[in-house]
């Protein structure tokens, strides 16, 4: 099984035009980058003051998007060069309001004409790469309905072919499809359960190209959330799995090979692998094993050489970044080893046999390599400052960009040889 991101075919290989990257799994295929940093870090090629948050960029084309919230009063999406970090244009779109942990919440999504983005309270545009004017807007919690949740809007849009498709989970349009030219609704698919903070993500199953979407679960368990493939060409629901709960979910489930899916989660939800089967015309799960060694409340684990890293963080526990083999046997963990870091709930992004690992409690950036037979640091650095440093991280041609809930840093991590 493989995750699929389509519509992306005027990228450039370097291009990280969404959350995630160009696959949605936090990889980038670079390679030539520096396995050893001076003890001062990789050089800062710019810094840039941004409203609090946890948006992270998007690049491409050498631009890099970010919806920005500076106050409780506008989401502004702003377009970088990322040679000097300087603004080429920005977009100011009203939106009034705030919840709790305040501020932006999730990456733009760019093609080669558009760029959409859905901010803190719900609003959903698709900006004009050319004019750098909205196209359309929709609000995906007033459109149906919903309030606001808790803690925002985390909703990063998926593009298939010419969908882009957002997850409102809404009773009636759960999932949602709409024609990314014009923003009508395409399709809209049934209740997974309650409103979490999970997007979806596109992988083929089974030879089948479908979305993938988590729902919640209520805390006293009334309520079952359901993990689910979802038909791209009608938003039905092809299967789905019970066996796992969580009741904010975040973490969308990470793509592994022979049509499994791991999916994890904070808040005592623990993890689980299914295996996605279709025969006789129908579809069916096997759930693998589910596991109480490893959560991962926010980020996105990785998945490298047969083996996930992830940071098993969250509210209940710290066990910090762990390696699992991928029939779920722990082969470590850093809470484990003298003088390692727990890392907090920081993002994780891999490139050239290389992790990245942002500690989000204290803006250390660690380089390390990936190997289930201990935790192997090659180099560290302390480049940002404050508290909950967890926006993913986004790589392009050798320029790696993070953030904290006050500015965005460019770092140079290409190999100077």
């Amino acid at each position: 099984m493989t995750v699929v991101m389509l519509g992306f075919g005027w990228a450039q290989a370097a291009d990280w035009p969404q959350y995630g990257g160009p696959d949605r799994n936090n990889v980038s295929s670079e390679k030539d980058l520096a396995r050893k940093w001076p003890e001062t870090g990789p050089k800062v090629l710019w810094t840039v003051n941004l409203g609090p948050g946890y948006a992270s960029p998007s690049i491409a084309g050498g631009r890099v998007y970010i919806l920005d919230r500076p106050d409780d009063v506008h989401d502004v999406l702003r377009c970088l060069d990322i040679k000097d970090g300087k603004d080429i244009w920005n977009v100011n779109f009203e939106a009034p309001g705030s919840v709790s942990h305040n501020g932006s919440r999730t990456a733009p999504t760019v093609d080669g004409q558009y760029v959409f983005s859905v901010g803190l309270l719900g609003h959903f545009y698709c900006v004009d790469l050319a004019t750098h004017r909205p196209v359309w807007h929709k609000n995906i919690c007033a459109d149906f309905g919903l309030e606001v949740p808790r803690w925002g809007v985390t909703q990063a849009p998926v593009l298939y072919k010419d969908l882009v498709i957002v997850a409102p989970q809404a009773p009636d349009a759960f999932v949602t499809a709409y024609n990314r030219n014009t923003g009508e609704i395409v399709w809209k698919s049934p209740s997974l359960g309650l409103v979490g903070y999970v997007p979806p993500v596109i992988a083929t199953l089974n030879g089948t190209e479908q979305a993938v979407m988590v729902g919640a679960g209520s805390k006293d368990g009334s309520v079952k959330g359901a993990v689910a493939g979802i038909s791209l060409s009608d938003g039905a629901i092809l299967w789905r799995y019970e066996g796992w709960q969580c009741f904010i979910p975040i973490p969308y489930p990470v793509s592994l090979p022979a049509d499994r899916l791991f999916i994890t989660g904070g808040y005592r939800a623990g993890s689980a692998m299914i295996q996605v089967k279709k025969q006789d015309g129908g579809w069916s799960v096997k759930e693998l094993f589910k596991t109480d060694v490893c959560g991962s409340q926010i980020q996105q684990p990785i998945f490298y050489n047969g083996h996930l890293y992830l940071n098993s963080n969250s509210n209940e526990r710290e066990d910090g970044m762990i390696c699992l083999t991928i029939d779920g046997q722990l082969k470590w963990k850093t809470k484990d080893v003298a003088g390692a870091p727990t890392f907090e709930r920081g993002p994780l992004l891999m490139a050239d046999n290389l992790i990245f690992n942002l500690d989000g409690k204290r803006g250390i950036l660690y380089l390390v390599e990936p190997s289930p037979d201990g935790y192997k640091e090659l180099s560290k650095a302390q480049l940002l400052g404050g508290k909950e440093i967890w926006a993913p991280m986004a790589l392009s041609d050798g320029k790696l960009l993070i953030r904290s809930q006050s500015e965005m840093k460019c770092l140079d991590v290409g190999n100077p040889n």
